[in-house]
């Protein structure tokens, strides 16, 4: 099991662990019935918070924000001498707490995606996972969600008697819905970006030799040309310069260099 600390990566605080740890720590939360926000972030999400003073704030209170791309793995061993040998994604993270939340009948919940995505998943996880408990899911709505729309989602998910919510809403939406949700529910949240996407069998995982040479978002670009070219090349590259200016010290980073959100956007 590996803690290393929260490492200061271009001003948002990433978790430097591994899967047994973010696993433990998550299922000892949702025994003990409390909050446990939690996040992968991939070069995407890092950049998001980075740029964004009031984002930045929302994932700098989240108890877990695992290194979810290779590059964000590197630049931690290079920044810190953390010494990580793998990244903790959000995919590979949701089965893994899937199967432990099985194996100690912990009852689970999805949020995000549409009904047909749901439908699947929530079909094929406990072939993957036999005995998980699914105390229910909820699509997204696609929109703003009002204030007493949000509580009353917060409503059923918490009368459902699930004690793990997974949030499947992409990045930055599922990373406000978690910081939103936390507010209302004692368990832990997970947000997970397309893990529902591959575990409902709708989006083919990359090979492992291209996760582990940190190509998957070339891979991603490729299955999903007309979304994502945008995302990474101006993502990519931004990450790319800002990390050699931390790294050179043309730069320094601080973590409480943001501010709290002044509105929240409330999305679902």
């Amino acid at each position: 099991m590996i803690d290393r600390g929260k490492r200061n990566l271009l001003g948002v605080a990433i978790s430097a662990v591994d899967y047994e740890y973010a696993v433990a720590k998550i299922i000892d939360a949702a025994r003990s019935g409390r909050r446990y926000a939690t996040t992968a972030l991939a070069v995407h999400g890092v950049i998001t918070g980075a740029l964004d003073r009031a984002h930045r704030y929302r994932l700098n209170t989240f108890d877990l924000v695992t290194p979810d791309g290779q590059p964000v793995r590197w630049a931690l061993n290079l920044l810190y001498g953390t010494k990580l040998q793998d990244r903790v994604y959000g995919p590979t993270m949701t089965l893994k707490v899937c199967r432990e939340a099985a194996l100690q009948s912990i009852p689970v919940y999805f949020y995000g995606s549409s009904q047909q995505v749901l439908d699947q998943l929530c079909a094929r996880l406990p072939e993957i996972c036999p005995g998980l408990k699914i105390a229910g899911a909820n699509p997204s709505e696609f929109r703003h969600l009002s204030a007493e729309e949000q509580t009353l989602a917060a409503d059923r998910i918490r009368s459902s008697g699930a004690q793990i919510l997974f949030v499947g809403l992409g990045c930055p939406r599922q990373e406000v819905f978690t910081y939103e949700m936390s507010k209302h529910l004692s368990m832990p949240m997970l947000a997970v970006g397309a893990a529902f996407d591959y575990h409902a069998g709708l989006l083919q995982e990359p090979p492992a030799v291209v996760q582990q040479f940190g190509l998957q978002w070339l891979y991603r670009l490729v299955q999903e040309p007309g979304r994502l070219w945008r995302r990474y090349l101006y993502t990519n590259s931004q990450f790319v310069g800002l990390f050699l200016a931390q790294w050179l010290r043309l730069w320094r980073p601080e973590l409480k260099d943001c501010d709290p959100p002044m509105a929240e956007v409330r999305f679902g």
